[in-house]
């Protein structure tokens, strides 16, 4: 069972870097996810085998994305770690941060675009093409808004529709 938990925590880790999540973080959460008890930060530092900043910035980061809770236990002054273990809010909830963190700043970026003056075929190309690009984030933005504030049994009915 270590031997199967160790790998589920590596492979969570080694997959963070291709959704561009930090390597520590994605560990940390593995972590947490698979523990039946909550874990204080000297034992994730520990097992992980990480420093101890590295340890509390990313407990920090997934406190607040939502994807873990503090614990604290009668008589003992450490703080520990659980992570939410209901899947779909967990996916929910990376929706929402990763749309806060990456959507939206494009959606205000091509917003300032449409202020540009078009009096060439060049800046009328500009224009289509932002145009085009701001119609696509608009549609990707209002969906993982949908999907981010729906409940798994809408997005499973409606992801089943989409299979042959």
């Amino acid at each position: 069972m270590q031997q199967a938990k160790n790998s589920f925590i590596e492979t969570w880790g080694e997959m963070s870097s291709q959704w561009g999540i930090n390597r520590n973080m994605a560990q940390i959460h593995a972590m947490l996810l698979i523990s039946h008890k909550p874990v204080c930060a000297e034992d994730i530092k520990g097992k992980l085998q990480i420093s101890r900043g590295s340890v509390c910035e990313n407990l920090k980061q997934l406190l607040d994305w939502e994807l873990i809770y503090k614990k604290h236990r009668l008589g003992d002054r450490k703080e520990y770690y659980i992570a939410e273990k209901d899947m779909w809010t967990v996916a929910q909830r990376i929706i929402k941060n990763r749309k806060k963190k990456e959507l939206d700043p494009i959606l205000k970026t091509l917003e300032a675009y449409n202020a540009v003056e078009c009096n060439c075929d060049e800046s009328e190309e500009f224009k289509k093409m932002v145009t085009q690009i701001k119609t696509l984030t608009v549609k990707a933005h209002h969906g993982l808004e949908r999907i981010a504030s729906s409940n798994s049994s809408w997005f499973y009915s409606v992801f089943l529709k989409l299979l042959p």
